[in-house]
């Protein structure tokens, strides 16, 4: 594999110190150059510390979808909805021709053997690994970080939107997304992308990458802070629980975000709130939304597990 042979040779931006290019070089902290021993081309990589530090990889719902990511789609793992806590791994076939009545028969078994009350959800959620092609959204990381930075917004977004969103190959969500960064219609339009019964620049990847920093930059992460300044929440942009409430804002938009905040009413930041948005439910903002931050989780860990750093990126 491709990705196996990959190292890290140094931090690859510089910048002018100017005004306007302070707050790219901020930007940049994160960013890493990886050099394939193939082609001997060095590309732009972020690799976030933070995440095992705070030891977001260690949590159960991260390392849930992380094996869900790796796993093929003839496989499933039967799972406790609320911490993604892993009973057993069936055949999908298997587990799909069980009659109705043993499917319940074996969810009430697990309730009691984990002593859960009736309404809790157990769950049989199928591999993903035709979806979570790492080697080829891996291809398309450097340039999604230099149009990023190009548009003045952190690079982070472009690589978690990117391993999470389009990882395979270009196509369209079941709710009309598109392109590499699953543009909504009016959203590629707000930011002047073409897109009629002629042409559809949401499969341009520059032009689908200038408008996705252009929402994060305009929309995503000016509502995230209105809403935390309303709560009286200290923040840190490049904070690692700040980008996550962001990236929900990408997924299920600013007002649901809200709603669930306020649903949750919370007195501070951190990892706990990121960790109750991933338990409640309001507005729009339901499953796929709380799961959204924990898949960006487990494919920034996914990936970085495929790329061999070395000893001063991992202790800087």
């Amino acid at each position: 594999m491709l990705l196996s042979v990959l190292h890290i040779v140094a931090a690859s931006f510089t910048v002018n110190p100017d005004s306007n290019q302070i707050a790219k070089n901020d930007y940049c902290r994160d960013v890493v150059g990886v050099c394939s021993y193939y082609d001997k081309t060095s590309r732009n990589y972020i690799f976030d510390r933070q995440i095992y530090d705070l030891g977001y990889d260690t949590l159960p719902q991260v390392k849930f979808w992380r094996n869900i990511m790796k796993l093929t789609k003839d496989s499933a793992l039967i799972n406790i909805a609320h911490n993604r806590t892993i009973v057993e791994q069936v055949h999908s076939n298997n587990w799909n021709n069980l009659p109705d009545v043993s499917k319940s028969t074996y969810r009430d078994s697990i309730r009691d053997a984990y002593c859960l009350s009736d309404s809790s959800r157990i769950l049989v959620t199928e591999g993903k690994s035709f979806f979570y092609d790492f080697n080829k959204a891996f291809e398309n990381l450097h340039r999604g970080i230099d149009d990023f930075i190009e548009n003045d917004v952190d690079p982070w977004y472009a690589q978690a939107i990117l391993l999470i969103e389009s990882p395979n190959k270009l196509q369209k969500s079941n709710v009309g997304a598109y392109g590499p960064f699953q543009l909504m219609k009016p959203v590629a339009r707000m930011f002047g992308l073409k897109v009629n019964k002629h042409q559809d620049e949401r499969a341009d990847f520059d032009r689908s990458a200038y408008a996705a920093s252009s929402l994060l930059k305009n929309i995503c992460i000016p509502e995230v802070k209105k809403m935390l300044d309303g709560m009286g929440i200290a923040y840190n942009e490049q904070d690692i629980w700040f980008r996550l409430l962001v990236m929900h804002a990408y997924h299920a938009g600013a007002g649901n975000v809200k709603a669930a905040l306020y649903a949750i009413g919370p007195n501070n930041g951190g990892m706990e709130l990121i960790q109750q948005m991933w338990r409640t439910s309001a507005k729009g903002f339901k499953s796929a939304s709380q799961n959204y931050s924990q898949l960006v989780l487990a494919a920034m860990i996914e990936m970085n597990s495929r790329v061999q750093f070395d000893d001063y990126v991992l202790s800087r």
